[in-house]
């Protein structure tokens, strides 16, 4: 790898923690671990079961590169459009543009030295194909380990088959799986056997091991022996270790009772995690009571065939993809498919709704941190809903009702790729579809998308008022004014907010949409010199949303506080202002949020006397503008106060200074731009030195200009 000496980033990957030992495998690791020096592409292949995962896992650790090791789950992912998405994903990238999924990964891994996992791609062979040879080919930095159960057929891929552990490994293995479950076994005949039988296959091996509270290694050895006998004269369609491995977990199966059987079918249902509520409504019913998933649950878990995994959002389960496959296989079989997916789809219709509702509330992290993780299950819902002609009303209330986390939780492009889905159908719902245009109209907006925006704005307040939807007209015309505000047309963007504003306080609306309809309206205030009434609207919204516990559009308000508090002279009140600002906006991945707070704060900076500083923090917003769009929107009123920190900033250090330092700013990443702006307390800046030229601290620049008095005005809502 390149310059192996530059130090380590501080974003160093994602690799989740392991919560077994790793047993054996020495040879192996050895080899992976000299393919990964030697080869940009290497993929580990094998049957299901047979340890892949944690394979790649261990190794990848023993030859980090400097940026790190980045793990993407893809078995959870169904859709070949969405690959792109989940690496995306896993890096924790941000994106709020146009750009295609694949373009944000290129300018992400352009400069950067770190190997990707790829796990599970072998149902997305093409797709996972096209992304690694398109990443390989632009990104000289890069290195792949795929994982899966077939190689991905691309130029230059280095194949590792990994074979079953030896009878020596596969025995250790065994007795330390039963040790864990506080069953104390020997290295004796039956064990060997019964571990040469079932080929010393991890999984196989494992959930044998999750069996011995009730049954001995010979009692095991026998009920496998039957199981063998019965099957070894058919399924020759595939290589022996896999009908191995099929018939340990078919074996497996017939050993659980008739309720853990029907619960292993009905959980194949979810896409990757699931905590116990979602499985007691889903599963529940008709020959298992809801009431009793729990227990059972704790049997499926005891015997290997679910995992127990912490998540931020609490505890989850997974099933492994064989085992899930195989669930999936009877559940198909007993005719309840698509009864199952629609209990599915109703309790993330009824998540969605319950995340919605309390966004504008004090658990607006623990919802931000809820969806984050549900990912994957929403993705599902969204997939049946917007593939099944009946369903369609309920897809487009779903991707609608996700807005709080398309919008302010860094999600655009993938939310826009469902709303787009959502509104071409025809529901047969006026007001479901009405609200999927409004909001696919504030998302591409906020991508600079502005002509598509507008016509969609336009579209669904002609429907809205031929429907007789007051809430869709006031939303239309809100997030019309938004986009005006964006382009400018000031006088215009008042007009259509205070106008929304209204239609709000009529309709008794109130909730984050509204606030930040509330701030936009401050804004143009402020453009049009009108500080004082700007700062009288905005802490409005401030407390309003410290009555409700809401911090997102918090952050809004308190951006436009701190440029009034600049404009005033308060520099450690606006330092104060923007620090909360910013740390609010990065919490919940809205990179406009924190973009602007960065560009205010380099401002704030340059007034502190630290010229040097308002620098480096004006190449950081620098850096991080290309994820957002269109650097501060193309807008004279939002670009004015970067001007005027520039204008300072160059002549106190002199042109080829000020660059130098906006290029320090540019080179980092947005975590350590993020730090770099929280880091600098203002009780740690310089006395501001003499002010020279015709810069002055109480000059706002053109388009916020601070009037001599605050005119009244008159007819104007207010929230609150």
């Amino acid at each position: 790898m390149r310059d192996q000496r530059r130090a380590p980033s501080p974003e160093s990957g994602n690799l989740p923690l392991e919560l077994s030992s790793f047993v054996g495998r020495s040879a192996e690791l050895a080899e992976l671990a000299e393919a990964l020096r030697a080869a940009r592409l290497v993929t580990v292949t094998g049957a299901g079961g047979v340890g892949k995962s944690r394979l790649a896992a261990r190794a990848a650790t023993r030859c980090a590169p400097p940026d790190g090791v980045w793990h993407v789950d893809l078995a959870p992912v169904r859709d070949p459009e969405f690959v792109d998405y989940a690496v995306v994903e896993a890096l924790g990238l941000t994106d709020h543009t146009t750009r295609l999924p694949h373009e944000t990964l290129l300018a992400h891994l352009a400069e950067r030295e770190l190997l990707l996992i790829l796990d599970g791609f072998e149902h997305l062979v093409d797709a996972g194909a096209e992304l690694v040879t398109g990443l390989l080919r632009r990104v000289p930095g890069l290195r792949v380990l795929a994982v899966g159960r077939r190689p991905l057929g691309v130029a230059g891929e280095r194949l590792l088959a990994l074979a079953p552990l030896d009878e020596d490994e596969a025995v250790e293995l065994f007795v330390e799986r039963a040790a864990q479950r506080g069953v104390a076994v020997r290295d004796d005949t039956d064990v060997r056997e019964l571990c040469r039988r079932l080929d010393g296959i991890p999984l196989a091996v494992e959930l044998a091991a999750g069996r011995l509270r009730m049954l001995s290694p010979g009692q095991l050895l026998e009920r496998l022996d039957d199981r063998f006998r019965l099957l070894t004269g058919g399924g020759r369609d595939g290589p022996a270790r896999h009908r191995t491995l099929r018939t340990a977990v078919g074996w497996s199966h017939e050993l659980c009772a008739p309720e853990e059987r029907l619960l292993w079918a009905r959980l194949s249902v979810f896409a990757g995690r699931f905590d116990l509520e979602a499985a007691e409504y889903v599963c529940g019913g008709q020959g298992l009571h809801s009431d009793d998933v729990l227990d059972v649950l704790s049997e499926l878990l005891a015997q290997s065939v679910v995992a127990r995994e912490e998540t931020e959002a609490g505890v989850r389960y997974r099933m492994l993809d064989t085992i899930r496959d195989y669930g999936a296989e009877w559940l198909a079989a007993a005719g309840d498919a698509a009864r199952l997916r629609r209990r599915h789809r109703d309790w993330y219709l009824g998540l969605t709704t319950w995340c919605e509702l309390e966004w504008f509330s004090p658990r607006q992290d623990e919802v931000a941190t809820r969806v984050e993780t549900e990912l994957p299950n929403l993705r599902c819902a969204l997939e049946y809903c917007l593939s099944e002609p009946d369903e369609a009303r309920l897809g487009q209330y779903l991707a609608g009702s996700l807005w709080f986390y398309w919008v302010g939780c860094g999600r655009l492009s993938e939310g826009r790729h469902w709303l787009e889905q959502a509104v071409t159908l025809d529901s047969g719902h006026e007001q479901s579809r009405l609200k999927a245009l409004w909001v696919l109209g504030y998302v591409a907006i906020l991508q600079g998308d502005t002509v598509p925006a507008l016509g969609v704005l336009l579209e669904c307040r002609e429907e809205a008022e031929r429907a007789g939807d007051p809430t869709a007209v006031a939303y239309a015309e809100h997030r019309t004014g938004c986009l005006a505000l964006l382009s400018d047309d000031v006088e215009r963007a008042e007009t259509l907010l205070c106008s929304a504003l209204a239609r709000y306080q009529e309709l008794g609306e109130l909730n984050s949409n509204v606030l930040m309809g509330q701030i936009e309206l401050a804004m143009t205030r402020a453009f049009q010199g009108d500080l004082p009434d700007a700062v009288r609207l905005c802490e409005d919204v401030r407390r309003v949303c410290e009555d409700h516990g809401e911090r997102w559009a918090r952050s809004y308000a308190l951006y436009v506080l701190a440029y009034a508090a600049w404009a005033d002279g308060d520099l450690p009140g606006a330092r104060a202002l923007l620090t909360d600002c910013l740390t609010g906006a990065h919490s919940f991945r809205d990179l406009l949020g924190s973009v602007l707070a960065v560009e205010l704060l380099a401002l704030v900076t340059q007034a502190e006397g630290d010229p040097a500083e308002a620098a480096v923090l004006q190449g950081a917003a620098a850096g991080m503008w290309p994820s957002v769009g269109l650097p501060l929107f193309g807008s004279a009123c939002f670009n004015a106060p970067h001007e005027l920190c520039e204008t300072a900033a160059r002549e106190r250090l002199g042109g080829e200074r000020y660059e130098e330092c906006v290029r320090q700013g540019a080179a980092l990443g947005r975590e350590a731009a993020v730090r770099r702006a929280l880091g600098r307390p203002a009780a740690d800046a310089p006395p501001p030195p003499p002010p020279r030229g015709p810069v002055r601290q109480a000059e706002a620049p053109p388009g916020m200009r601070k009037p001599a008095a605050s005119p009244t005005r008159k007819g104007e809502e207010t929230t609150g």
